[in-house]
């Protein structure tokens, strides 16, 4: 465990190319060649870039990793061990070294019932309330919200969650003893204590823009599916949701105004291969187990809903502003006569007609009815 703590302070998140040295040599052979002095760089590494490793591999501390990482209350989590979620093994050589993971909870079982929530950081007051409001009622039927900790969709998306007194799980681009950003150090602490803050990055490190967007895998790959929240065209949201696309994982869009450039990456991405979700029973539905169906989406039931297919043809043959002969109802429902006035006379029992002399007229309620019924939405 040593030497992929070791390779945490010398290797950068995502890089494949050592992922194959790690891979093919393994972490401990790694380890030492860049320790050792005198062995020959590894392959597919210029002789600038090797001694640049070295000099970072000459500074490590792993030990005092470890020991910085236990006062804070942080364990390293490597591949293969009991809590190593294995859906990451499916970054292949882009696999995190190791996780740092700070919080009670076991990461490996929380992943397993995952979604991401992810979006803008300047969002709007649409995009933050959706985003609470999905990721409380995701908590509550039992998921675990994982977001990036970052300002606008990702920390709404935590505070609702933790506002539902569900699991988040908030995965960081620094050390997992840094909160970043700053102002998020109070809401990181939240999730420390009741979900969990997770990194590739060990003790004290710090941010990069190229960080942010390879952290964006790992949220990618731990998660069951993704849903984007609010996302211009050149948002690192969209970077999460593609690679969830590539690693097979549901991928899902919350659409916003057509005319909103915030929601535009969203609106992209449904024109993929996204699924279009508005709540957390159509998110559900879709990273589920088998059967665990949205409900169906339809207007209020009318009462004229309730009517025999018959007696609903008759009904709308009436005119709305005068009687009609029961002949003439029959034509308009494409009936006989007998047949009509057996319907009329069904309606007018349940107060939808009545009789004018030979003919037969709407009610005051039914016209509004049919007139409601009739007009193009």
């Amino acid at each position: 465990m040593l030497a992929r703590v070791l390779l945490t302070r010398v290797l950068e998140p995502g890089d494949e190319n050592a992922g194959r040295w790690v891979r093919e040599y393994g972490a401990r052979e790694v380890a030492r060649r860049l320790v050792v002095g005198g062995a020959p760089p590894l392959p597919g590494v210029s002789v600038k870039r090797w001694a640049g490793l070295r000099d970072r591999a000459a500074r490590a501390r792993p030990e005092e990793d470890l020991a910085v990482a236990a006062a804070s209350g942080v364990r390293f989590v490597p591949p293969g061990a009991a809590e190593w979620p294995a859906q990451l093994d499916d970054l292949g050589d882009a696999r995190p070294l190791g996780l740092w993971v700070r919080g009670r909870a076991d990461l490996r079982g929380w992943a397993l019932g995952s979604v991401a929530v992810v979006g803008a950081r300047a969002c709007t007051e649409y995009g933050a309330h959706l985003a609470a409001t999905l990721a409380a009622d995701l908590a509550e039927r039992g998921w675990v919200v994982v977001s990036g900790g970052a300002y606008g969709i990702d920390g709404a998306a935590h505070r609702g969650a933790l506002g539902a007194g569900g699991a988040t799980v908030a995965v960081l681009a620094c050390g997992v003893d840094r909160p970043y950003p700053r102002g998020h150090t109070e809401l990181i602490s939240r999730i420390a204590e009741q979900g969990l803050v997770i990194g590739e990055l060990p003790p004290g490190d710090h941010p990069t823009p190229s960080r942010f967007i390879l952290r964006n895998r790992v949220i990618a790959a731990l998660t069951r599916g993704t849903v984007v929240v609010e996302a211009a065209h050149r948002s690192g949201a969209l970077v999460t949701a593609r690679a969830a696309q590539r690693l097979g994982r549901h991928t899902m869009g919350v659409p916003g105004p057509a005319t909103s450039a915030l929601s535009a990456g969203v609106h992209e991405l449904l024109r993929g291969d996204a699924v279009l979700v508005t709540d957390a029973a159509e998110v559900v539905e879709l990273v589920g187990d088998m059967g665990q169906l949205a409900p169906e989406r339809r207007g209020p039931v009318l009462p004229r809903d309730l009517l025999a297919a018959p007696a609903r043809r008759v009904l709308a043959a009436l005119p709305g502003g005068r009687a009609a002969s029961a002949a003439e109802i029959a034509r308009g429902a494409q009936t006989t006569a007998d047949e009509a006035i057996a319907r009329l006379y069904e309606l007018r029992s349940l107060g939808y007609v009545e009789r004018h002399g030979d003919g037969w007229k709407l009610t005051r309620q039914a016209v509004i009815s049919v007139r409601a019924a009739r007009e193009p939405c």
